[in-house]
């Protein structure tokens, strides 16, 4: 291996749809993690005489204003996959973390692409993107007050998969073709780009979908391409599983920005309702924290609303186990030190959106980001420990 409103057209959807899709059917981290939401805070930061308890914030009030939003919608981005900024949101609502927040919240499949209208429109309050990038472009183009308030993984989702016998360096890609599900992603376009490598310059893609759907088995056998960008969280696993061997090459090793796992509003929903705007990320990041400890039993939760769901795109137990153990290593690997869990990285992301503009991805200008990442929300859902601030029992 040698690398490990205003009508709202979806016309990026296949360019940028990232992470938080998690894509189709079927490294360790070194960084500190903050501890687990459900351990409690000790007695001396949460209780010491010289501050007061900060569990004592939410009394009748907050509890009466949180009702008073009534039913919060929130839209998954890829069915019920096991997936960051998905996962933490379906482990928050089966262990009653909304409940005790006196949060009303309904979850409904959907994809990533569909829910930005719905979203802008307040028609639902709470999405996932497929990537900052992908959010941020969708406000431009539509006029809309998106406010991104979780971001779970600080770095690209997706990869360029090569065949075992294929090239084994980006440059000695020039002049081949790769395959693509629409368009080619951006962090892998980024990495050519870096590599000297220009789209339909220094190489060619095709579409492999439309054919041969999303099944990376027969992608990998087809003949004239090198490969196919993937999701790190989900090709890798199913072609490991088939025992079919490959190359992986990860734009995060070219240090390629990117993001995945990104929970959004939208500003209005905000303004009217803001203790039930954090306290519903309160609620998802306590979700998080369960599910970084516990992978396995998180993933089956999701696994278990899959099939309650009907499975309508055939997802498999060992493929969604494999993507939530895959994107909860990434996501605590890319967590700074000193960070909690899901806070956005104002200047990563800023990054991620530069970069992507050099080399085309929007089709015009950069996106402005002004009023597009909202840190307080989230900043004032944990203690000075990284563990969620929760109600006293």
């Amino acid at each position: 291996m040698a690398r490990q409103r205003i009508p709202f057209a979806l016309i990026i959807a296949s360019s940028l749809a990232l992470g938080a899709c998690g894509g189709e059917s079927d490294t360790s981290a070194t960084t500190p993690a903050p501890p687990p939401a459900s351990e409690a805070p000790s007695t001396a930061s949460a209780t010491s005489a010289a501050a007061p308890d900060p569990a004592a914030f939410f009394d009748d009030q907050r509890c009466a204003a949180n009702k008073a939003a009534g039913t919060i919608t929130y839209l998954t981005s890829f069915d019920f996959a096991a997936t960051a900024s998905i996962v933490e949101v379906l482990v928050a609502k089966e262990r009653g973390y909304f409940d005790e927040l006196c949060l009303t919240v309904e979850i409904k499949p959907s994809f990533s692409t569909v829910n930005y209208p719905l979203v802008a429109a307040n028609e639902a309050q709470f999405s996932s993107g497929g990537s900052f990038s992908e959010v941020a472009q969708f406000a431009a183009q539509n006029e809309a007050e998106f406010v991104v308030v979780v971001q779970d993984g600080k770095t690209g989702i997706d990869a360029l998969i090569v065949k075992a016998d294929g090239p084994t360096t980006l440059a000695a890609m020039k002049g081949e073709t790769i395959g693509v599900k629409g368009k080619i992603t951006p962090s892998v376009r980024a990495m050519l780009a870096k590599a000297g490598l220009t789209l339909d310059k220094d190489y060619t893609t095709v579409d492999v979908q439309q054919q041969y759907g999303f099944d990376p088995k027969a992608h990998i056998a087809i003949e004239g391409i090198i490969g196919f960008p993937g999701f790190k969280s989900n090709e890798p696993g199913q072609l490991e599983r088939a025992k079919i061997p490959f190359q992986l090459f990860d734009p995060a090793d070219d240090a390629i920005p990117g993001s995945f796992g990104i929970i959004y509003t939208n500003q209005a929903f905000i303004d009217e309702h803001p203790t039930a705007a954090q306290d519903f990320v309160r609620a998802a990041m306590r979700g998080l924290a369960d599910s970084i400890a516990d992978p396995q039993a998180s993933a089956e939760i999701a696994v278990a609303m899959i099939d309650a769901n009907g499975n309508p795109n055939f997802l498999s137990p060992e493929g969604e186990v494999f993507r939530w153990k895959t994107e909860a290593d990434l996501v605590r690997a890319t967590t700074a030190a000193g960070q909690p869990f899901g806070m956005p990285d104002t200047v990563g992301l800023a990054a991620e959106v530069k970069a992507y503009g050099e080399v085309g991805i929007f089709d015009g200008p950069a996106p402005s980001l002004d009023g597009l990442i909202n840190t307080e929300i989230i900043s004032g859902v944990y203690d000075s420990t990284g563990t969620v601030i929760w109600p006293a029992a």
